[in-house]
């Protein structure tokens, strides 16, 4: 597998189907939810786009771990929710709608801040030692072709033919299902020999941050008294990651698939704290409606 196939191929082609899927799954009247649910909406974007940045450079500064390594776990926490962060909010019987509206929101405002921020984590890590740099404007068009273009074609398809739309829906969830395994497969495979010791570098940054981040929405949209299904979608959407986005900008854009490495067992972990999430939120769920029931009856 030649290097340029596998970062300027692969990587967008991977991208574009799961958010031209994402895409089949729309329409113009999703985006209304950013009214219909304002303060959901502005807490689970502050929580995404904001405290989870922060989080995400404290755990890189004071866990011990090599500076490329570094730089890729902040550029994964400045990464949007990802995808299947809308599957797992349904299976855990959480707010589908608010899910995917905060999944569109934050792939919108990323396009802008993460050019900005990863260039201050390049910096910050690698100070002026750094060979490489990230475009701000080059980066937010890239960017910007592989995830709002294939969006809006598949809104586009979804409208003009609503039954081949959810046809190809169920194709490209699945083809981008094995597009991200294939991506973790081959960094896995061609770092095989460095896996043990990247474990032990990014292995607990990667754990607290997945950890911190689940427990940060859900503390934070419990705080501001949100109701049950948005605590839950807030919790998985800030705790699922993009992992292919950052790991198309790391392995990509900026050429150093070292740091691509916390992408890519954050993508292996964050689905068994997902299993947690979706067991303990219909759990929740479940206890919320009986007492609701024995409210009513009362």
């Amino acid at each position: 597998m030649q290097a340029n196939l596998f970062t300027n191929v692969i990587l967008p082609l991977a991208l574009a189907i799961i958010m031209l899927g994402m895409g089949l799954s729309l329409q113009l009247e999703d985006f209304k939810r950013v009214t219909k649910y304002p303060k959901a909406v502005a807490i689970g974007s502050v929580t995404q786009i904001i405290i989870l940045p922060i989080i995400g450079f404290l755990i890189a500064k004071f866990v011990p771990m090599q500076p490329q390594i570094a730089v890729g776990l902040v550029i994964l926490a400045l990464c949007p929710g990802g995808p299947s962060s809308n599957m797992v909010t349904y299976l855990a019987n959480g707010d589908v709608a608010l899910s995917v509206t905060l999944t569109v929101v934050s792939s919108i405002i990323t396009i802008f801040t993460i050019p900005v921020f990863a260039n201050l984590a390049l910096q910050h890590f690698l100070g002026q030692t750094a060979a490489i740099a990230l475009p701000v404007g080059s980066t937010m068009l890239q960017i910007f072709l592989i995830t709002i273009v294939p969006i809006a074609l598949g809104m586009y398809i979804k409208r003009i033919f609503p039954e081949t739309a959810l046809r190809l829906e169920k194709a490209t969830n699945r083809l981008a299902i094995a597009f991200l395994a294939l991506i973790i497969l081959l960094i896995l495979i061609r770092e095989w020999s460095r896996l043990p010791n990247f474990i032990v570098q990014v292995g607990l940054g990667v754990v607290i941050l997945n950890i911190l981040a689940i427990l940060s929405g859900w503390l934070v949209s419990k705080l501001f008294q949100l109701n049950i299904p948005q605590q839950i979608c807030i919790a998985i959407e800030v705790g699922i990651q993009n992992g292919t986005l950052a790991i198309a900008i790391t392995a990509g854009l900026i050429k150093n698939e070292d740091m691509a490495i916390p992408a890519a067992i954050y993508g292996l972990f964050m689905y068994l704290t997902g299993l947690a999430a979706i067991y303990y939120g219909r759990k929740l769920s479940t206890t919320n409606s009986l007492t609701k029931n024995l409210i009513g009856k009362a």
